[in-house]
């Protein structure tokens, strides 16, 4: 029987999730011709069109008036103004201060997993299946499991990949690749791993951000980052241990991210045996999202994935990256 998400986190309690530390702790020009002007539309017969000119009356007696020139041009009739669509200025990114001031009195009502503002599934209706992987960099944590990368590759396979500040500035080469893969795309995975708190909570023994100030900067700091390297800036979230209070959603999505939970906890932190992996992983049904990490070789992490997913692709599953759903 698959293990679900709450009952594995009793299990595997004090480790599932770090996924930071050591496996045992815890993404017609040219032609000369005259160019029609705004105040002469252009027939199908490709000429100016305009008012025609009117046609001369015959001879009168010399006291009436003199006719039209028929050789003169007919006046000109204005084209009626068109304005410019309205483009929609961008969204102002808030400052450190802003958001201090904004939420700085706030008190959370949640924390967790799974609280408001926390994407668990794709959107209703959508049968595919989306793959995500962390790397959270760090003491231990900056490993690169090329045979998962390998393995989800050869299958053609897409996947979410959220990475820690401190993982790309461990592995520039191998971030580089992955970034490269339109496979892949690269979410954010905050700057130095902390669950995402106003209030200081921790989880699994990892220390959440103290107050606004610092989540703003487990946010945006490692966002800032990716923005530089990728040309853009990450569209998900995911913070250390995923867990988070329902302030701190709200100020990850004030500066434009979307946080990304997740259905099925494939990996367990990076602590399950391959055979575990596998049972997770087959276990996910449409529209689950299932998290894993990429940051530990030689863990259950990829021989499991290998395990599952072939079956999976047979049956008629389709993965997909976050993006490509929502």
């Amino acid at each position: 029987m698959a293990v679900s998400r709450r009952t594995l986190l009793m299990v595997v309690a004090g480790g599932a999730l770090a996924g930071c530390g050591a496996r045992t702790a815890v993404s017609g020009a040219g032609t000369g011709a005259p160019v029609p002007s705004v105040s002469a539309p252009v027939t199908a017969s490709g000429t100016e069109s305009g008012i025609p000119a009117e046609t001369a009356a015959a001879p009168t007696a010399a006291a009436t008036p003199a006719p039209a020139d028929p050789t003169a041009p007919a006046p000109a009739t204005a084209a009626p103004a068109t304005a410019a669509p309205a483009t929609a200025a961008p969204k102002k990114e808030p400052t450190r201060a802003e958001v201090v001031e904004r939420y700085g009195e706030a008190s959370p009502a949640d924390w967790g997993l799974d609280v408001p503002g926390v994407i668990t599934e794709l959107p209703d209706g959508e049968s595919a299946t989306a793959l995500t992987f962390d790397a959270c960099g760090g003491p231990g944590g900056n490993g690169y499991d090329a045979d998962l990368i390998d393995f989800l590759r050869a299958h053609a396979v897409p996947a979410t990949l959220f990475l820690n500040a401190r993982w790309i500035d461990a592995n520039p080469d191998e971030f580089e690749q992955l970034a490269a893969d339109p496979l892949f795309e690269i979410g954010n995975h905050g700057t130095v791993h902390r669950p995402l708190s106003v209030t200081g909570r921790s989880a699994y023994g990892i220390a959440g951000t103290s107050d606004v100030g610092e989540v703003y900067d487990e946010v945006a700091g490692n966002a800032r980052k990716l923005a530089a390297l990728l040309g853009q800036p990450p569209r998900f979230f995911r913070s250390g241990t995923a867990h988070y209070d329902d302030v701190a959603t709200r100020i990850v999505a004030d500066l434009g991210e979307r946080v990304a939970g997740f259905t099925v906890n494939g990996d367990g932190g990076a602590t399950l045996s391959a055979s575990q992996v596998r049972q997770e992983v087959a276990s996910a049904g449409p529209g689950a999202i299932v998290i894993g990490h990429l940051n530990h070789p030689g863990g259950g992490t990829a021989p499991g994935v290998a395990a599952a997913v072939p079956g999976m692709l047979a049956a008629g599953r389709r993965f997909v990256r976050l993006s490509d759903v929502m």
